[in-house]
């Protein structure tokens, strides 16, 4: 009777993985041995305040719920410590957030793989996702790119705005 218990209660882990990971946009899985308490409650804060949930999970348990949205490509990477990192919203938050973090570990937090909108990256390729700026940086660099020839365009116009008045005159 108690091994039925644990068996549903195990199924609807599974079911509740496979519903977050169906959802997200993006997805990182973390090998986070050997970080203390203190690193832990700080990362997962800064995860929580970009809208990121963060979770250590079982590996069959992700196993499972990986399979049922039909990403096998995971298999060889869910081993030794997992946790797991799932944005709804952001495509580089969960990746730049712990990709930065584990710059700061000597091989205590490692980055093993990810996905974005359905799409398998591997380690190096999580890596190079957690080198993109947030959208908010990239639209503030967009608008700083855009606003120097705006500026020479306008004080085009005026000048010329200027030249006809003064024929006009």
């Amino acid at each position: 009777m108690a091994s039925e218990k644990v068996l549903e209660a195990k199924k609807a882990k599974v079911v509740k993985l496979t519903e977050q990971l169906q959802s997200a946009v993006s997805c990182v899985f973390v090998d986070y041995k050997g970080i203390t308490v203190e690193q832990d409650t700080k990362l997962r804060k800064e995860l929580r305040e970009a809208g990121v949930h963060y979770s250590v999970e079982k590996n069959t348990m992700l196993r499972f719920a990986l399979h049922n949205i039909g990403m096998n490509d995971f298999d060889s990477i869910l081993e030794g410590t997992t946790a797991v990192a799932i944005s709804n919203d952001d495509q580089t938050a969960p990746a730049r957030i712990l990709g930065k973090f584990a710059e700061t570990q000597d091989d205590k937090f490692n980055l093993k793989a990810g996905f974005v909108e359905g799409v398998a990256y591997d380690q190096a390729g999580v890596m190079a996702l957690s080198k993109i700026p947030s959208k908010d940086v990239l639209l503030a660099q967009l608008v700083g790119s855009l606003q120097g020839p705006i500026q020479k365009l306008a004080a085009t116009v005026k000048a010329v705005a200027d030249s006809k008045s003064d024929d006009a005159a």
